[in-house]
């Protein structure tokens, strides 16, 4: 069990304090923050020590602090149980029927959450796209038709895998995508998009250097019928999105949405008053600059997936879905077509604000499809019919299904009576408990998914480090001025707190966070960046920084973007100003023309909040 570390950071802090002789001038006494934390300081504020406020942030800043459980878990025992027990869900390898952890496939993107999200944090930059268990490969593939016909950042995804395209699968099936056949590399930028910098290296002569990822899948690696390269324009593309760290999701869930239109309202505010059009700033399927309002597409509007309507055959369904699954914390259903603004569910999760609600989002989503492990409220496969037909048609798995008569894709053991189970039992709109072929049992107890909700709002965000220190001080003096907080909005308030969870765990309460100031810094407003082999669709979510520096301590590596391609604050803020068209160039380009003492300045602040 985890245990309040406040008394082992202050030792350690306390131990590792520089010492140096009296007529040592190299050497710079800095004096430890143990006598500061919790108070004003300089340029900080004392809430500022507390990134997820005092129910949110961890005193830990050691190894293991990006697992710890928030104050409100600690302060509420009928939740600590509940936590550790979805910490197991988190961090298990799924299998086909081990216990709690059973269920995995038939085709998944991973076996674990852990191997996504290493040590909780950022995924970890890759030479080769390989899956193996344990390795930090936290990318996703994107996969998609580029409307140029070669490799733009633009156009749709590719109907024939999943949206997050699943290279491992369950024997005898395989993969809908071979993994082996994968090709990534990284290119170094020889020169800057813009003329502004004419040399990669800062004008006091310190060089810096950025790499950027190319990646292909060739035809054959596709096992689908038909295959990408058969449909759309023919053309595929593909980029990589990595991972970020899961601390403090649940307090972002506790920012109110009316808060959030008015982040989005000034800074629409901002471009206009500029000459600039709103919509080339801010995305126009989120936000509606004539209305000045929320566009329809800011909106998550479903809850559940309980209701999967099948046909005769079992083939097909409606995909009809009970989108009032969700409750209120405060008893009420949830109603989508509600016009009382905070009762609506506003996106906030994702580089690309796909999400909304976190109790329906990010991770209660992908503990279902990274796994493929079912539940009440995900009765369907997250599969693709184009994979399910592939698998029909090959006789190897046929044959191996043949030779199991135990095998749910059995049916009367002829050629035909197979291939239809499989084509069936692996199409996504078939109800896996509720079908004509077979019904399998839910993989996943509600009660499970209760405790993985519980351990997954429960996380903290440690504590800010270091603001004592008159080097991060400036750091923080520069980042403001540059404009650098615009986006990386430092604070927020939450407010009620009267979250959206699923009706089938409604009865039991979720950690809640009301009425506290983080410090996320982000605006959870998307922005572009125009980088060489930008992320799909170009409009990325500003990326939250706390708890950030304190990445290499807990995972081992400190890669950061949407990719990974920065492998350190100086290349992440690098990018930031590599074209001219980057939303950031005005504040970015500062850190280019910065001293030396400057830009160590605003890097050490990075790592300390």
């Amino acid at each position: 069990m985890k245990k309040n570390y406040a008394w082992m950071s202050m030792a350690l802090a306390m131990a590792l304090t520089p010492v140096s002789c009296s007529d040592d001038k190299d050497i710079e006494i800095v004096e430890t923050d143990a006598n500061y934390v919790g108070q004003d300081v300089g340029n900080f504020t004392a809430d500022e020590w507390y990134p997820g406020g005092k129910l949110g942030t961890t005193e830990n800043t050691t190894a293991s602090c990006y697992s710890d459980q928030t104050p409100y878990v600690d302060d509420h025992t009928n939740l600590k149980d509940a936590f550790f027990q979805g910490e197991q869900l988190f961090e298990r390898q799924y299998t086909l029927n081990t216990g709690a952890f059973k269920g995995l496939g038939p085709a998944s993107v991973r076996n674990s959450c852990l191997d996504c999200h290493p040590e909780y944090g950022h995924g970890k930059r890759m030479n080769q796209y390989e899956t193996r268990y344990g390795n930090g490969n936290g990318y996703l593939l994107v996969v998609y038709h580029p409307v140029d016909g070669a490799n733009s950042n633009d156009g749709g995804y590719v109907a024939e895998v999943t949206g997050m395209p699943q290279t491992q699968a369950a024997a005898p099936f395989k993969a809908p995508i071979d993994e082996s056949m994968i090709k990534l590399k990284w290119p170094h930028i020889n020169k800057m998009e813009t003329d502004e910098i004419p040399a990669m290296q800062f004008p006091d002569g310190e060089k810096f250097d950025l790499i950027y990822p190319e990646i292909s899948i060739p035809k054959g690696a596709f096992r689908t019928s038909p295959t990408p390269y058969e449909t759309g324009n023919g053309a595929v593309a593909c980029r990589l999105e990595s991972t970020i760290g899961i601390g403090g999701t649940g307090l972002i869930d506790a920012i109110p949405n009316e808060a959030i239109k008015a982040q989005y309202a000034a800074e629409a505010a901002y471009f206009k008053k500029a000459g600039l059009t709103v919509s080339d700033y801010i995305n126009p399927s989120m936000w509606d600059a004539e209305a000045n309002d929320f566009a329809s597409g800011a909106f998550y509007t479903t809850f559940g997936r309980d209701a999967a309507k099948k046909s005769a055959d079992g083939t097909k369904d409606s995909r009809t879905q009970n989108v009032t699954g969700g409750v209120h914390a405060d008893g009420t259903p949830f109603d989508p077509n509600t016009t009382d603004l905070n009762k609506k569910i506003v996106k906030r999760y994702t580089y690309a604000l796909t999400r909304g609600s976190l109790q329906d989002g990010p991770g209660a989503n992908a503990i279902w499809n990274i796994t493929n492990v079912t539940r009440q409220d995900r009765p369907l496969l997250y599969t693709t019919e184009a994979w399910a037909q592939k698998m029909s048609e090959d006789p190897e798995v046929i044959a191996a299904i043949k030779k199991d008569p135990s095998s749910p894709y059995y049916a009367d053991g002829t050629d035909e009576g197979i291939k239809n189970a499989v084509r069936v039992l692996l199409n996504p709109y078939t109800n896996q408990f509720d079908n004509n072929i077979h019904n399998f049992p839910q993989e996943q107890s509600m009660d499970d998914y209760y405790a993985f909700m519980v351990w997954h709002r429960g996380l903290a965000i440690p504590r800010a480090r270091n603001l004592n220190d008159p080097q991060v001080q400036q750091g923080k003096k520069l980042f403001m001025e540059w404009g650098c907080a615009n986006c990386h909005k430092p604070s927020w308030k939450t407010g009620d707190d009267n979250y959206i969870t699923s009706k089938y765990i409604a009865d039991k309460p979720l950690p809640r966070y009301q009425n506290q100031t983080i410090y996320p810094y982000s605006d959870l407003i998307q922005h572009k960046l125009h980088m060489k082999n930008d992320i799909h669709g170009s409009w990325c979510r500003t990326t939250p920084l706390w708890g950030r520096g304190l990445s290499l301590l807990n995972t081992g590596a400190e890669d950061r973007l949407h990719d990974c391609r920065a492998r350190n604050e100086v290349e992440a803020i690098m990018w930031h100003c590599y074209s001219k068209q980057s939303h950031a160039y005005s504040s970015a380009i500062h850190f280019y023309h910065a001293s030396k003492a400057d830009r160590d300045a605003v890097v050490k602040f990075l790592r300390s909040i």
